[in-house]
């Protein structure tokens, strides 16, 4: 009878073949220093676009601990993350990105702060964001918007490592969200987390996340955790309206006291209705994406689709 796993390394793989062999040093490393035997390494293939799988399965032959999960397509990065976790068996999960913007070196420190605090979760927090200006500055925007516009408080500067018990990744595996935005969700699960300063440096190459997609997640963000940006509509149509009420009633009441007054507004007319209109298109366009979560949760499809495990 196999022993049980006590530790699952979850990785998400997406163009990331030059980053795996020094990747694998640094983790088996921080594994034996914190005196684990039983253990597994779990990469999860986001789509093969490279030659990853085949380093993989190389490297298998001397580490039986490596499990290489290959998804059907890409699905990004917050759903390949979502099958690696749904597949950990470990009693206890390291969620890592394998591109050494945070070395793997920092399981060490994390094992010991979860034994230390007897906490469920240990994630890592940016001593200070990397980059330059532009970076931190649209960064730190992220964060204060979605906390602004959502319900779920999710701590500044977080990264994507953490290390967490079985009893939450049962909880958080259990979700059934299919909008998904693995952050929130790690937060709105609750238990005790605890914060850990690390350092995380520029990466060799292009990210993958690009401007588009860091705007998209922000939807992402907002409208599967808070109804606020429809209250927030709801608000500004009621000032419109009142403004709008106001505004007939004086011109009502001067077209009565003055009735040879001739009105030439028709620049602010024009401006207002130009005005309302815009209003009008963005309340119907956050609807709109609302609805089209609403539409993706009961189609009831499956976050990913896994094609093989070796």
């Amino acid at each position: 009878m196999s022993q049980p796993v006590e530790l699952s390394i979850v990785t998400t793989v997406y163009k990331s073949e030059k980053y795996l062999p020094e990747f694998i040093e640094l983790i088996l490393q921080s594994i034996k220093e914190i005196g684990i035997n039983n253990f597994e390494l779990l990469f999860v293939l986001d789509g093969i676009t490279d030659a990853s799988k085949e380093y993989l399965l190389a490297r298998k032959k001397d580490i039986p601990q490596i499990v290489v999960v290959e998804l059907s397509r890409n699905f990004g990065h917050h759903y390949a993350a979502s099958a690696g976790l749904n597949t950990a068996s470990g009693d206890l999960v390291f969620l890592i990105d394998c591109d050494l913007e945070v070395s793997p070196t920092v399981l060490t420190a994390f094992f010991h702060e979860l034994k230390k605090q007897s906490c469920d979760v240990v994630y890592g927090v940016q001593k200070m964001r990397k980059g330059g200006f532009t970076e931190r500055f649209f960064g730190g925007l992220f964060w204060k918007m979605i906390n602004a516009l959502s319900d779920t408080k999710i701590p500044h500067n977080i990264v994507t490592e953490r290390l967490m018990t079985r009893n939450y990744i049962d909880a958080l595996n259990s979700m059934g969200d299919k909008n998904l935005f693995m952050a929130g969700l790690m937060y709105w699960a609750g238990f005790n987390q605890v914060g850990v300063p690390v350092d995380k440096k520029q990466r060799t190459g292009q990210s993958s996340y690009s401007f588009g997609k860091r705007i998209s997640l922000v939807f992402e963000a907002v409208t599967s955790f808070s109804e606020r940006p429809l209250k927030i509509l709801f608000k500004i149509g009621l000032y419109i309206t009142a403004l709008s009420v106001i505004a007939s009633v004086y011109l009502l009441i001067k077209k009565i006291l003055y009735p040879n007054t001739i009105f030439m507004g028709y620049t602010s007319v024009f401006t207002l209705i130009l005005f309302s209109l815009g209003m009008l298109i963005s309340s119907i366009g956050i609807v709109g994406i609302y609805l089209s979560r609403i539409f993706k949760q009961v189609q009831n499809r499956p976050l990913f689709i896994i094609k093989k495990i070796y």
